[in-house]
């Protein structure tokens, strides 16, 4: 779900769950496997990642990047209609969700692992213990980061904006600082957790225009958010991660920068080269074989992209307040009503009619 993101407002649904099954065995699978399995190459350097900062983010924010590249930009992206979010009372309604559920991304992990671990190193008595102290301060650093993420974004637009911020900024920098300490949860104490969230969240707002640098319409941010803010969330594991924090299950020895190992940011720069490498390249070449397979049209229609993949790919389906616009519309002038109307068979476009 997070890669699909960069076929935003162009991208044709069913090529995408192709795309979406291939990506999950191709790319998604051998990294947690390089991640995660005791014969894996990065668990075997080590690098750290608690909760999924390589496979899950820094993989989809790549991905997303070569999925917007092969699709091209929107074709009426500079239209005002395309600058701003499309409803903010939903965009903070998302990420409140989004936020609740990262505890399970989070903290779930770590009960399951710490299980195992005492399980596999025939640990008795106080095992229940060491997992709930890992899992609870897990969950303090996954909220603490999420905190300190939005000051980070809300600090880098009062700055920019002269004193204003907005809802949306505050959102995304929740999302940052979420994103940022999902590699570390588990190993930093929430002081640093707490760091990680604000300067992950900087370093994804001061490159807001990311996107225009690199000639890229990528309107989802998942590059922005997920891939950069996963990238620096790893270099940070690797500089900030404790080995009395990861001892806490009883069984698991990391150390970083902190605690005078090194050479574990390097480790970590190693895994975010090999990551971000593979699952560009990769993602690249399953879309240019979907690309050239009948059938499989990557990209909507141009007509289909004007009046929104609401109207074109569902039936009399629209979202929040795109249908007070339309009432609008009908209601002003007859002439407009043709372009927000519904007609059998399809769905008319000035004096075009698109077909279903």
């Amino acid at each position: 779900m997070i890669v699909v993101g960069g076929a935003f407002e162009r991208g044709n649904m069913l090529p995408s769950l192709v795309f979406s099954f291939c990506w999950a065995t191709v790319v998604y699978c051998p990294i947690a496997c390089w991640t995660w399995n005791s014969n894996g190459w990065l668990y075997n350097l080590p690098s750290l990642d608690f909760a999924g900062g390589g496979p899950v983010h820094i993989a989809s924010g790549w991905s997303a990047l070569a999925y917007a590249l092969v699709l091209g930009k929107r074709k009426h992206l500079d239209e005002p209609s395309h600058a701003k979010p499309h409803n903010t009372t939903l965009v903070f309604l998302g990420t409140t969700l989004i936020w609740f559920g990262w505890f399970g991304f989070n903290v779930c992990l770590v009960l399951h692992y710490s299980r195992h671990m005492d399980m596999s190193n025939h640990l008795q008595g106080g095992s229940a213990l060491n997992a709930s102290v890992r899992a609870m301060l897990a969950a303090f650093n996954t909220n603490t980061a999420a905190c300190t993420g939005i000051l980070g974004w809300v600090l880098v637009d009062a700055i920019r904006y002269r004193g204003k911020f907005s809802v949306v900024g505050a959102c995304e920098g929740a999302i940052a600082g979420l994103v940022g300490i999902t590699p570390a949860a588990g190993f930093v104490s929430v002081w640093l957790a707490a760091c990680i969230g604000f300067l992950t969240s900087i370093v994804c707002a001061l490159l807001q225009d990311v996107n225009n640098w690199m000639h890229i319409d990528e309107g989802m941010d998942v590059f922005k958010l997920h891939g950069i803010g996963g990238m620096v969330g790893a270099f940070l594991t690797g500089i900030f991660a404790s080995q009395s924090i990861a001892a806490l299950d009883g069984a698991t020895e990391a150390t970083g920068g902190i605690d005078g190992n090194g050479m574990q940011v390097g480790k970590q720069l190693a895994e975010v080269c090999a990551i971000s490498a593979y699952s560009f390249t990769v993602s690249c070449i399953l879309l240019y074989i979907l690309k050239w397979i009948p059938g499989m049209h990557l990209r909507v229609h141009e007509e289909a992209e004007i009046i929104g993949l609401d109207r074109a790919q569902f039936v009399d389906e629209q979202i929040g307040d795109r249908i007070i616009l339309d009432d609008l519309l009908m209601s002003s002038s007859p002439a407009n009503a043709s372009v927000v109307n519904g007609t059998p068979g399809g769905v008319s476009v000035g004096s075009k009619e698109l077909k279903m």
